[in-house]
Formats: structure tokens, C-alpha cells, sequence
């Protein structure tokens, strides 16, 4: 069972994440975009991590709904609106749930994925963070509905959203900063499905003992 204090975990680990990976998310996105993913989802969650402590005592629902409006709050471009929807929806999926059981969570994540493909109107090819996100949530999905327990159905989900992430490099960019430079996107990865990657490995190191 995912718990309150699971949830914590998870956003402290990331903030970490984001914050070693700054640089590197920042390098791709200098080849394709603004040159500031990384330091845009550093700053966010650095924000979210200042948070914590003052909804320790919130419920589920209400700590993933701050942090996705501290996310559109503070990070910059179209990760602002894109993640700060994933964490909102999820919230709103939550519910009144003190813990959350293995279909709980696999709702949670589909429900931050809708949020995402409605703000962004991405399609899976485009060269965005859906080119992870989509393959990590039906990879969740098929693990639970199989049996498995959330530890090893994160794993499916980390490999699908890798191999998304990878998939991205030959793809000419369809949406976003990047899609001005046509052709010229090709080879190169593409920065927001590296940081959803980072998300979803991020939980499944963080809820590996689930």
C-alpha cells in the first residue's frame, strides 16, 4: 500500500533528481528548446520540497494538488502547465484515500496522463514528454491487472518510459519550442520525455519495499 508517507518520499527523492539531473535535462534541451528544462524543474521542485513541510498534515488529495499548483506557479514554459496538471489530476483521482491500494495508483498515474494529453494536445511520435508517459501507464496497467505487485510494475513502467524516452532521438518534433526547428530536431532526445522518465524511476526506486 502507498501511504501518505510513500508520497513524501517520492517528492523529496525527485526534488533530489531534478536537482543532480539539472544540468543534463538542461543540455538536451539546449539542442532542441530554451536550454532551461533542467533548471526549470529544479527550481519547481525545490519549491515543492520548501511545501512539505507546511501539508504534512493534508490528505493525499490535497498534498499532490499543491504541489501540481506550486508547479504551475514557478516552472517555466510549457513543463509548468504540463506537469503541474499531472500532479493536480492525480490529486483529483486520489480522492478522499488515506492509502492507496495497486489500482489506486495505476489511477492516479492515468489520470496525471489525461491531464497531460489534454493541456498539451500531444500525440505519442510528436517528440514530447507523452512519448514516455503514454508507454510508462499502460505498462503500470498490464503489470496490475496481471497481479504483480506496484514494485514490479513501477520496473515495466521505468522500461517502457526508457525505451519511449530513446525512441524520441530519431523523431522530428511535431509540438513545442522544437518543432520550429523541423528537420533539425532529428537526433536528438527530447528533454520532457527524459524528466518523465526520471519521474517514474524516481518511484519505483522510492516505493521499491511496496
Amino acid at each position: 500500500m502507498i501511504t501518505k508517507q510513500s508520497i513524501f518520499a517520492w517528492l523529496r527523492d525527485l526534488a533530489r533528481v531534478y536537482k543532480e539531473n539539472r544540468q543534463f535535462l538542461t543540455r538536451l534541451d539546449s539542442a532542441i528548446g530554451d536550454a532551461d528544462h533542467g533548471i526549470n524543474m529544479d527550481r519547481g521542485f525545490t519549491k515543492v520540497l520548501d511545501k512539505l513541510p507546511d501539508i504534512e498534515e493534508k490528505g493525499l488529495s490535497d498534498i499532490l494538488k499543491t504541489v501540481g499548483m506550486t508547479l504551475v506557479s514557478t516552472v517555466g514554459g510549457a513543463s509548468g502547465p504540463l506537469y503541474g496538471t499531472f500532479f493536480m489530476r492525480a490529486g483529483m483521482a486520489v480522492g478522499d484515500k488515506e492509502t492507496l491500494a495497486n489500482g489506486d495508483v495505476v489511477e492516479m498515474f492515468d489520470a496525471g496522463l489525461q491531464g497531460v494529453l489534454q493541456r498539451g494536445k500531444a500525440e505519442l511520435e510528436d517528440k514530447t514528454m507523452v512519448d514516455a508517459m503514454v508507454p510508462a501507464v499502460d505498462a503500470l496497467k498490464a503489470s496490475v491487472e496481471a497481479g504483480e505487485s506496484i514494485s514490479q510494475a513501477l520496473k515495466a513502467a521505468v522500461e517502457a518510459a526508457e525505451k519511449g524516452m530513446q525512441a524520441t532521438i530519431p523523431l522530428q518534433a511535431r509540438k513545442g519550442r522544437a518543432s520550429y526547428l523541423g528537420e533539425r530536431s532529428i537526433g536528438h532526445q527530447d528533454p520532457g520525455a527524459t524528466s518523465t522518465y526520471l519521474l517514474f524511476k524516481s518511484a519505483a526506486e522510492t516505493w521499491s519495499d511496496e
